[in-house]
């Protein structure tokens, strides 16, 4: 073997040895898995939602942060209003920090009435900002079982109205339940109290 063949398979084993040495870089190596969703976290149902600007999303989307969520429909004419009005007053009643901290989601339950329209015009008349705020659809089956999930109870009348809970429900970071108020037309101070307490612990 002469010397130019004995120093090219010398510089071949060495950067042989350098490769097998060296750590894989972040973009070869595989992602970490995602931590798994306690097993009774809202998060865990697997509903496609579509909000008031038609944008889909899941619920684990929320995951990361606490929400305020309830449950309504368009038509209703005079509790619906009144527990938007009362999550509105919730949120206003927490400081700028918390609220930028906060996500409020409302969900329909009426989807073959509640269109997209109807889910923008609810947003515009109660002027909720959408940076804040989602308003969203889903189909029948995954609004029976999100309810099921919040505790909330509704049913269709013949009329086409429901009868439904009425109830301001806080989410974890997780989309597990923290609390619940079932006082509408004012503020509950307790339930504001467990928000700015699960807002600041996170």
């Amino acid at each position: 073997m002469n010397a130019m063949l004995r120093t090219r398979l010398s510089a071949l084993l060495l950067s042989s040895l350098c490769a097998l040495a060296l750590p894989a870089s972040a973009t070869d190596a595989p992602a970490a898995p995602a931590t798994a969703l306690p097993s009774t976290s809202l998060y865990q149902l697997p509903a496609t939602l579509n909000n008031q600007d038609g944008k889909p999303f899941k619920l684990r989307d929320l995951r990361g942060h606490p929400v305020v969520v309830s449950m309504f429909y368009n038509s209703c004419e005079f509790v619906c209003p009144m527990l938007i009005d009362t999550m509105r007053q919730t949120q206003q009643a927490l400081d700028q920090d918390a609220r930028d901290r906060l996500s409020m989601l409302l969900i329909t339950f009426d989807p073959a009435r509640d269109d997209l329209k109807a889910l923008k015009q609810v947003a515009r008349q109660r002027e909720l900002d959408p940076s804040h705020w989602t308003v969203a659809r889903t189909d029948a089956a995954s609004v029976r079982k999100i309810a099921a999930t919040l505790d909330i109870q509704y049913r269709r009348l013949e009329s086409g109205e429901y009868n439904h809970t009425t109830v301001l429900v806080l989410l974890d970071s997780e989309g597990r339940v923290l609390g619940r108020t079932g006082k509408i037309g004012a503020v509950d101070p307790e339930f504001v109290k467990l928000i700015k307490d699960t807002v600041a612990a996170h």
